[in-house]
């Protein structure tokens, strides 16, 4: 079962941005996932009126404003602070998860290195409940 329906993807490496919209289309064609290359920008895409996603995946290392400062500007905002966040970083550093959790992420997830492990990690996004909109 998919809960989610809006996805928006923030990162500044098009490649991954291509490899998960490829990914994302195969498991599920009815979920639309938005992308923003920095955080700057995915914040004024978020404030402009449009819709508000069910989940943003969120990369921490990006240019302009990264992930954290990010995470940190939509927790101010009524409207989106209680959208999940998802981390997906190349770190799994253990003070970088415990920081970005307690910046008020709701998971953190290395990113996979191979598209097949990409594709489950975004089955089990999609299909977990814990996203579920109005959960967070």
């Amino acid at each position: 079962m998919t809960y989610l329906k809006h996805i928006l993807l923030v990162d500044d490496d098009e490649d991954d941005r291509n490899f998960f919209l490829l990914v994302l289309e195969m498991i599920d064609k009815s979920v639309k996932c938005d992308t923003a290359e920095n955080g700057l920008i995915a914040l004024r895409q978020l404030t402009s009126g449009s819709s508000v996603p069910d989940l943003i995946l969120l990369d921490l290392n990006m240019p302009v404003m990264n992930g954290r400062q990010f995470l940190g500007e939509i927790k101010k905002h009524e409207h989106m602070k209680n959208i999940p966040v998802i981390i997906l970083s190349n770190s799994s550093d253990e003070a970088t998860i415990i920081e970005t959790k307690l910046l008020g992420a709701a998971d953190f997830i290395t990113k996979p290195n191979k598209l097949s492990l990409l594709e489950e990690t975004l089955r089990e996004i999609i299909s977990n409940p814990m996203y579920k909109p109005g959960n967070a």
